[in-house]
């Protein structure tokens, strides 16, 4: 068997950067006005939605993964809950007390919920699920979703404290995306994901995950926002969208904050401006 190269990808991966450019005619992010909503602020907030869904649906993946192996190896009944597509294929390597998992979605593969994913998903987990805490580490490669390419890697640290408990992951990622267009963008931070519903339901319409964090997001113009969860982001994997929920978006001199909605699964969301008017927005607008 070839030693796992998962490991030595993840430690010694080297923080991604995102590509500046300049123009003499374009504004510095100091020029940008400090109180009204720009062409660039909205396209911002677009992108970090664009972004945060396809971070979800990778992560809901290396989840899925994960559960049919903890339960493989508890000698448990395996539910499967149809969130991988039946095109994915799925290699194992063991090594120790580490496992590798390589999902290879190939030149193209649709997702139940009509996601188009491409390239592979390697993820790194330990071997013995005994314990309350388990990390799993990801890895991309060659990866696009939706047409827009994903480079980077994140860690998982999966806890469960006493029967009752929700499951929860504490996520730390570094992900740089591509959309076809040229523009770019990276993300980076802490999310906390706790499971609320459909746990070990068997079906991947019922689950449903309460997310909190912060992370930064920094654009091709080199324009820095901080995301900052105010009220937990409601994610129903039945639906394309965050349902509800809050996020406040900020860089220098200027912040808004994003309203979800009521629990509605559309693709509409309010921003309240610094002056105090809000804004409707459409968010995700990418499709397959």
């Amino acid at each position: 068997m070839k030693p796992i190269k998962f490991k030595n990808l993840i430690y010694g991966a080297v923080t991604l950067g995102i590509l500046g450019v300049s123009c003499e005619n374009e504004k510095t992010p100091e020029a940008l006005d400090t109180t009204q909503l720009q062409a660039t602020d909205l396209t911002a907030v677009q992108q970090m939605d664009q972004t945060q869904w396809a971070t979800e649906e990778v992560l809901n993946l290396a989840e899925e993964v994960y559960q049919l192996e903890a339960l493989s190896l508890e000698g448990k009944s395996v539910l499967n809950s149809g969130f991988l597509p039946d095109c994915a294929i799925i290699t194992t390597e063991r090594e120790g007390n580490l496992i590798e998992k390589t999902i290879d979605f190939g030149a193209g593969c649709e997702s139940p919920n009509g996601n188009l994913l491409k390239g592979v998903v390697v993820i790194s987990i330990e071997r013995d699920f005994r314990e309350g805490r388990r990390q799993i580490d990801l890895f991309l490669e060659d990866f696009s979703f939706n047409e827009m390419d994903i480079e980077g890697s994140a860690t998982q640290v999966r806890m469960r404290s006493g029967d009752s408990a929700n499951p929860e992951a504490v996520i730390n990622s570094d992900f740089t995306a591509t959309w076809p267009d040229g523009e770019q963008a990276t993300w980076r931070g802490e999310r906390i994901r706790e499971w609320i519903e459909g746990y070990g339901s068997g079906f991947w319409g019922n689950h449903v995950f309460l997310i909190t964090g912060s992370q930064t997001f920094s654009n091709r113009r080199g324009i820095t926002y901080n995301r900052t969860v105010l009220e937990p982001l409601r994610r129903e994997l039945a639906c394309r969208f965050v349902v509800s929920g809050t996020l406040q978006v900020s860089r220098e001199g200027w912040n808004g904050v994003l309203n979800f909605g009521d629990g509605s699964c559309d693709s509409r969301g309010e921003l309240q401006l610094p002056n105090g008017q809000v804004k409707e927005v459409t968010l995700r607008r990418i499709r397959p």
